[in-house]
Order: structure tokens, then sequence, then C-alpha cells
């Protein structure tokens, strides 16, 4: 013990005999090294999405026939406005490009049981909303109204969280009518694809389509909607990208003026759409940028929740604790980041979608965190939602991915191994 001690002593006298600025060169040395150690490691395991495959890049749909069109080239705002950016030297911008007023972007892998009933409740809404349906019922409304006296109640179709008619308060500058649904099936082996031409030949063909029913819905005696040509796009995935890889794609290839990506089980409710638009209007800056979160934080306490297992909610709660812990402030205030109910304006999409990197269960939190970097807004709404069976989620298996890949990707950007362009 007495041997040991004066070692100890011994040591001391000669660090206290170095100078301090030796001393201090070799602890900055030291920390230097520990970063760059770590820097190092986070490169090695840090996500790298793969480029697209050129088959990937091309879509089909169905021709006014019925028949499925050969592949044909999707459209890319990132492409055309990176191309501007370097000619120009400015920031990408979009604007005024829009073609359609929503675009919808449905990552499916394998979901030939699930994709018909959540793809009835997509257009029934879209067709109702934006399409040729809800034009006649907006001319038709037009003219109640002009016949209405004076003291007479008018509404501006936006009760219980109703998007509003397109064209109602709205920029009649901009796109206000027309949708798009993009299917991206990410490596299916199934027959995901053929639904969806089913479901499309469907309604695209027949007058009185037979409805089905949906997660939301029961299959009534009431006829679905009639849909026009090419609305419903497939994209395939050659290799499986994962969730977050597949959403991705699709963002990339849109043509919305505002664009949501939903589950393909439907689990969550359709119309709460409006919701979503309503609320990134009411938030959008200058730019026209905003997000819209859908959220089941409000049903915590629920029947829904209650029912699941001890050991999901139990990880639900730690998962948020880690969230809490490990993002950036604004984001660590969204109560529900997992919702897979997303709304974006256009005018967002170049400040997330190029610098996404989280092709995972995780790639939410990596969109809010971009959006917090690049200042867009975020509202959180609350949206119907119930659980679906048939999900791919292994709770415990992707619990574990999803914190080990939360904790990679916060390094990742606090580090400077990811970074967005200024």
């Amino acid at each position: 013990m007495e041997q040991s001690w004066q070692t100890c002593l011994q040591c001391a006298r000669t660090l206290a005999a170095v100078p301090w600025h030796v001393l201090l060169g070799a602890v900055l040395a030291t920390l230097i090294g520990i970063v760059v150690f770590v820097y190092v490691i986070v490169s090695t395991v840090a996500p790298k999405p793969r480029p697209s495959f050129p088959e990937e890049t091309k879509y089909r749909s169905l021709a006014r026939d019925g028949s499925v069109t050969e592949p044909q080239q999707l459209p890319s705002w990132q492409e055309e406005e990176e191309k501007k950016k370097k000619k120009k030297d400015e920031k990408v911008v979009l604007d005024g490009t829009a073609e359609v007023f929503m675009s919808v972007v449905v990552p499916a892998y394998n979901e030939e049981d699930r994709l018909m009933g959540m793809l009835e409740e997509a257009v029934d809404y879209l067709e109702h909303e934006y399409g040729t349906v809800g034009s006649q019922e907006r001319e038709d409304g037009k003219q109640l109204r002009s016949r209405k006296v004076n003291g007479q109640a008018k509404t501006n179709g936006r009760e219980n969280g109703n998007a509003g008619l397109p064209g109602d308060n709205i920029d009649t500058t901009t796109t206000t009518r027309g949708w798009e649904i993009l299917l991206v099936s990410d490596g299916s082996t199934d027959k995901t694809e053929e639904v969806a031409f089913q479901f499309a030949r469907e309604h695209q063909l027949s007058r009185h389509p037979r409805r089905h029913s949906g997660p939301w819905t029961s299959s009534t005696q009431e006829e679905g909607v009639s849909i026009p040509p090419g609305t419903i796009r497939v994209v395939t995935l050659s290799q499986n990208r994962g969730k977050g890889g597949a959403v991705t794609h699709g963002m990339r290839h849109v043509r919305g003026r505002y664009v949501v990506f939903a589950d393909a089980d439907g689990a969550s409710k359709f119309t709460d759409l409006g919701k979503l638009v309503t609320a990134c209007r009411g938030i959008e800056d200058s730019r026209g940028r905003g997000v819209a979160v859908g959220s089941r934080a409000h049903m915590v306490g629920s029947e829904a929740v209650v029912k699941r297992s001890k050991l999901r909610n139990f990880l639900m709660h730690s998962f948020h604790m880690i969230l809490w812990l490990l993002t950036p402030p604004k984001t660590a205030t969204i109560k529900d980041t997992q919702c897979g109910f997303k709304l974006f304006s256009r005018a967002a999409l170049p400040d997330i979608i190029p610098y996404m990197h989280s092709e995972g269960w995780i790639f939410d939190v990596e969109m809010l965190m971009l959006a917090e970097f690049a200042g867009i807004p975020v509202a959180e709404v609350p949206v119907g939602w119930h659980e679906v069976s048939g999900s791919k989620l292994n709770v415990i298996r992707d619990s574990i991915g999803m914190a080990w890949g939360l904790a990679i990707l916060r390094v990742a950007w606090s580090l400077g191994v990811y970074r967005r362009r200024v």
C-alpha cells in the first residue's frame, strides 16, 4: 500500500515538473484524437443512400383503354432545380412548378392484402376534394350560395377539419386542383403492383366502380368514385430500400403543391388530410414553406393504446425519452414523430429531401430535424388512427435499431459527417 502511495506521489511530482503549456497541448491533442476517432467511426457506420437505378426513375400507370403503360420517365423537381442552381448559383426554390394540388406518396412493401382499402379511402377523398367530382360540387355550391339571401349562414368548406375547397381563400395564381398517388413498391415480391393496377382499372374504366371496404369504412351498396387516367402512378424499386428510402424516392418525383406521405395500411384516417392542409397553410413562412405532422399523441390513454402489450408501451415511452435527449430543441417538443401521415408544402422540399440519409424507420425524425435546421415551421395536428393487423414492424428488433439509428443520425449531423448546403 505504501509503495503504491509513493508511486502516485512520484507521478504527481513528474506532472508538476511538466510546463503547463505542454500539459494543455497534450490534453487538446487527446481530445482532438478522440473527436477524429469518433468522426471516422461515425463516417463508417452512418447510412449512405444508394443512387437510384435508371429503371427506378420511371413509372407505369393505366392508359385510357385500361392497359398498363410502358415505363415512362418520372419528373424530378430536384434534378431540374439543381441544374438551375448551377447556372444561376442560387438556392433551390420551387415556385409555381406544381402541376396538381395534392401528391400522395405511398411506400409499399408486400402490401397486396391491405392496399386496396387504403386506396379506396384515399381516392374517394382526393377526387371529392381536388378532382372532377369536387369541381362539380363546388359549381353546384356556388349556384346555391348565389341564391342565398342576406342573413343566412355561409360555410367556407372547412368544417370538421375539412381542407376547404381548392380555390377557397387560396392564391388563384397557383395550382388548386388535381391530385396524384405515387405508389412506391419497395422491392415487393407479392402482387402489390398488380393490386394497384387492378384498383386503378376498376375505378378508371367503370362508370359504376365497386367500392371496397377500408380500415375506416365498410363496403356498402354505395359506389366508388371514377378517377381520371394516370392519377395512380406505380414506381418499382429494384431492391428494397426501407420505408424511409421509398418515401424519399417518391417525394423527389412529385408534382403537387402539397405532398403527403401515407402508410399503405390506411391506419391514419385519410379524411384528416384536410386538417394537415389547413394547419400547413396557417404556419407557412414568407417563402411558402411549412410542414404539418399527423399526431397520435392525443390517443395516449385511449383504448387503442391501453390494449397494446406492456412491452410495446414501455418501448414507446423509452423511445420518446431518447428522442427528447438526442434531437434538437424544436424537434424534441413534437410528441409523435413516427405517425406515417406528414404533409409538406412544395417549397419546403428542397431544404429537406436532398439531404436525407436515413432509409429505415427513423427517417421521420431526420425530416423533422432538417426542417428545424432550415427554419421551416412545423405544426403537430391530431389525426384519427387505429391499429391495422399485418404490421411488418418487429417491436424489439426495430426499437433497438431505431434507437441506434437516431444516435448515429444525431452524431453525424453534429460532427459534420452530414452537411446541408448553406
